[in-house]
């Protein structure tokens, strides 16, 4: 699977969460998501249906490939992992929701994995705290 940059995983999180909420993405929603010009949009896309993660035509409509499901899901995944380790470690959700977002995009496969460890542990015992 070809790797992304930090900037189109960014896109791709974004396509996937308005797919699932409204299954319809449009160029203006992604703008007004990220806070980026349309023609930033229109780059992104280009090279995310470029590299087959997502089906784009320049005025038309915008899907979203299997490929780009399955990494999404993982960039999603990641994201929601991270925001309840922070959660777990007395965070706030806001300041949560911000760190997960940066941290999403380097972080290793070994600790992602032993983050998620971390939080079935607190699943386990709702009495830990630190």
């Amino acid at each position: 699977m070809d790797t992304l940059s930090q900037s189109l995983e960014d896109y791709l999180e974004i396509i996937y969460n308005k797919f699932v909420e409204n299954d319809t993405v449009r160029a203006i929603d992604i703008s007004r998501a990220l806070n980026v010009s349309r023609a930033s949009v229109t780059d992104a896309l280009n090279r995310l249906n470029e590299k087959g993660y997502i089906n784009y035509r320049r005025y038309g409509h915008l899907s979203i490939t299997n490929l780009g499901m399955e990494k999404a899901k993982q960039i999603v995944e990641l994201h929601h992992e991270l925001t309840e380790f922070f959660l777990n470690m007395g965070i706030e959700k806001e300041e949560a929701e911000e760190n997960a977002c940066k941290i999403e995009h380097v972080i290793s496969s070994n600790v992602q994995k032993r983050i998620a460890e971390f939080n079935n542990f607190c699943k386990k015992n709702p009495d830990f705290k630190f």
